[in-house]
């Protein structure tokens, strides 16, 4: 590879600075190593504000109302919620702690959807407590409770109901949801839909608003979505005759794919929001149904490509013509997607972006796991310790799959804007274990 190569692995909002140090929106990532320390994960918070402006443009043609929700799970902290409420967007959210954050960061609660196929009874009390905007429906034991919860509070609830509607998206099998072999949502094909769709219509607090279907991640074509509403359009024109059901909200998801490495190529935003609505267009005029409201839930598309994880060289091991393993001080415990599902990455050496001496190598993570591997093939200056090495497009499921394996603390995060840098979450030390441990002293 010669000289000025590496830099074709940057992202659209990196530079490289007159010291050969990689820059994320104007600001050194050396410096924020020098701060900070490592591991860390930058965000740079334009291009969030970027992506999300991106959908928001795609969809402004459509005839009736939509809403983009980003999906908290691939990411979630208060500042960053503080910043998206702001940014009049809607939030999905999988759990009681989500929920918590949200509201403690002053989110808008009547744009807050609440997901999960095993929500807790207090978990549904705490939604409807609150008020949110929108439960997903995804199993009869939540109707149950959702009933009863409603009842109690004498409170009206809005609910979509998540359908597994038996299409699959080309993608790993772990981060497909939408074949009828999921956890997630009631089987199209088996009739759970009309059953689900029949007990929600008896109860008396709980206002069905629509249908939810996703179809996996990490995906770069739109025939899923297309067949997906297809699928659930002509089946609620029949629901209408039987059952007086409106489909006034469809959630086709998210799942919009991003470049984790040059090898992926995909589609522009817009791309995808073009073919949702002429699908939507097109099913409803043939099943003769009004437009229904469109959701979507991008979470990875809009803040993946926007994290960029930072870390110190350590040991090396050469194994002649076999393969060189050069370590860092973070790994699967920061980053489980290369150990989980294979996922694959590329980067630099942040401190010597350009430089023409070079060989493969593969980064290990530091946990004591033989799978614990980063990257297994990259091409790089030849590495040193104290080198800093970036790692592109890992602000989806790194910090927020992150744990504590080998007792290892969670990184710092840190959000980058135009030149300036703030500390969003500070990094677990060791003594922040001791305060959920009890000595056996006290026992």
């Amino acid at each position: 590879m010669n000289k000025d190569n590496y830099s074709k692995r940057l992202m659209s909002n990196m530079e490289i600075n007159t010291h050969n140090h990689l820059v994320i929106d104007g600001v050194d990532t050396i410096d924020l190593v020098d701060k900070y320390g490592t591991p860390l994960n930058v965000y740079d918070i334009s291009l969030i504000k970027e992506k999300i402006n991106t959908f928001k443009e795609a969809f402004k043609n459509y005839e009736n109302k939509t809403q983009v929700a980003y999906a908290s799970k691939a990411f979630s902290s208060l500042a960053l919620y503080e910043i998206l409420a702001k940014e009049d967007v809607s939030l999905d959210v999988v759990s009681g702690g989500e929920l918590f954050l949200a509201i403690q960061a002053g989110f808008p609660k009547e744009r807050i959807h609440f997901h999960g196929n095993n929500k807790s009874y207090d978990e549904l009390n705490t939604a409807i407590q609150e008020n949110i905007g929108c439960i997903v429906i995804d199993n009869f034991y939540e109707i149950d409770m959702v009933e009863e919860l409603t009842n109690k509070h004498h409170q009206v609830m809005d609910v979509l109901i998540r359908v597994a509607p038996g299409v699959e998206a080309h993608t790993h099998e772990y981060i497909t949801t939408g074949q009828a072999d999921s956890k997630f949502g009631f089987d199209l094909a088996s009739g759970q839909v009309e059953k689900a769709i029949a007990k929600i219509k008896s109860a008396d607090n709980i206002n069905s608003i629509g249908l939810h279907a996703h179809i996996g991640s990490q995906i770069f074509e739109v025939d899923g979505y297309q067949v997906v509403i297809e699928k659930l359009l002509a089946k609620a024109k029949e629901w209408k005759k039987t059952f007086g059901f409106n489909l006034d909200v469809l959630n086709v998801g998210g799942g919009f794919g991003i470049r984790y490495t040059e090898a992926d190529t995909p589609l522009p935003l817009d791309d995808y929001a073009e073919a949702i609505m002429n699908a939507v267009r097109k099913q409803a005029k043939l099943n003769e149904l009004a437009l229904p409201e469109i959701w979507i839930e991008p979470g990875r598309s809009i803040v993946g490509e926007a994290g960029t994880s930072l870390y110190t060289v350590g040991s090396q091991k050469n194994i002649p013509a076999i393969r060189k393993y050069v370590s860092v001080d973070g790994g699967m415990a920061d980053n489980i997607r290369p150990a989980l599902y294979q996922a694959e990455y590329t980067g630099v050496l942040a401190n010597r972006v350009n430089e023409n001496s070079e060989e493969k190598v593969s980064i290990a993570g530091k946990a004591c796991e033989s799978g614990d591997m980063l990257i297994w093939d990259i091409t790089l200056p030849q590495p040193t310790q104290k080198d800093v090495l970036a790692i592109f497009s890992t602000g989806a499921y790194g910090y927020s799959m992150a744990s504590n394996y080998n007792r290892l603390p969670r990184p710092a995060v840190v959000f980058v804007e135009k030149g300036k840098d703030f500390l969003a979450i500070k990094r677990e030390t060791v003594q922040d274990f001791l305060k959920l441990e009890n000595s056996i002293e006290n026992w």
